[in-house]
């Protein structure tokens, strides 16, 4: 029998996510009701929206429905990551959007940027909440290994945001560059699956170890697009004075991203090291 939960619509947390859902559909509608653009940036902004919109209003009711205690995943561990994964999203988005869109004149447009920063300030405050509710702290995805899985996945997203194919289809290093962060992608998102999934205990071998050796091989994918990616899109490809922004600054945007995945793939490898490795033996 359905069981109705109507104290999880009156908690702060609660209350929070329905104020969420409220200010990512009015960013959706000013958006989109300013205009459409044929770019990355303009698509990324309008899914993140939408997706924070929807995953939201899906918590609620399943709280509210009590049927989250039904579904056969973690769920600390997935309302932690989407809320985390949102707090990024709506980040970027109070950037990119105002950066890109926005004008003096353009007052829907300024308004989707303002209702940005409050979604992002709602989101974090959702981290805070459920990283603070009494049981809710003890999945993977609330530890700094599991929060860096999050990390390295939107990282790589907001490359895939900026990539064109004019960038990357002429020469096989950058290829190679995109086909790094497409399999580091595919892997982070599948230990995060796994993970929320509580699949991770079917494998005959250690999860743990497991992970680790993706560390590594992804440590090592990321030192060579760190030198590959900016050594040829960059090689007599200065930035054009017109640029306001351009697409050349996209090349930046990569290239940065990459660095820093490389050095969060690097702190999870140590950290996941020093857990599975040093923390275990010392139990023992």
């Amino acid at each position: 029998m359905l069981r109705l939960d109507f104290r999880s619509l009156i908690l702060p947390i609660g209350i929070v996510r329905m104020v969420e859902v409220l200010l990512t559909c009015i960013c959706f509608a000013l958006a989109a009701s300013a205009g459409d653009t044929a770019t990355s940036h303009w698509a990324w902004c309008m899914f993140c929206w939408c997706f924070c919109c929807f995953t939201t209003l899906l918590i609620i009711i399943l709280e509210f429905t009590d049927l989250n205690t039904k579904v056969p995943i973690s769920w600390e561990d997935f309302t932690m990551a989407f809320a985390m994964l949102a707090t990024l999203m709506m980040f970027t988005i109070a950037i990119i959007y105002p950066e890109f869109f926005s004008c003096p004149s353009c007052s829907r447009q300024i308004g989707a940027s303002v209702v940005s920063w409050l979604c992002f300030g709602l989101y974090s405050a959702e981290v805070w909440l459920i990283h603070k509710r009494p049981g809710e702290t003890s999945g993977f995805l609330t530890t700094v290994p599991g929060l860096l899985k999050i990390l390295e996945t939107f990282v790589a997203c907001i490359i895939f945001t900026s990539l064109s194919p004019a960038d990357y289809k002429v020469v096989p290093g950058t290829q190679w560059c995109v086909a790094v962060y497409s399999i580091c992608f595919v892997f982070s998102l599948l230990i995060v699956f796994l993970t929320i999934a509580k699949l991770s205990s079917i494998f005959p071998f250690s999860f743990d170890k497991a992970v680790i050796s993706f560390n590594i091989l992804a440590v090592a994918m990321y030192a060579t697009a760190v030198v590959i990616w900016p050594l040829y899109v960059f090689d007599g490809n200065p930035r054009p004075n017109n640029c306001n922004p351009c697409s050349w600054d996209d090349l930046v945007v990569v290239t940065s991203m990459t660095i820093i995945n490389f050095f969060i793939y690097t702190g999870d490898l140590a950290y996941s090291v020093k857990i599975v490795f040093f923390s275990y033996r010392g139990q023992e």
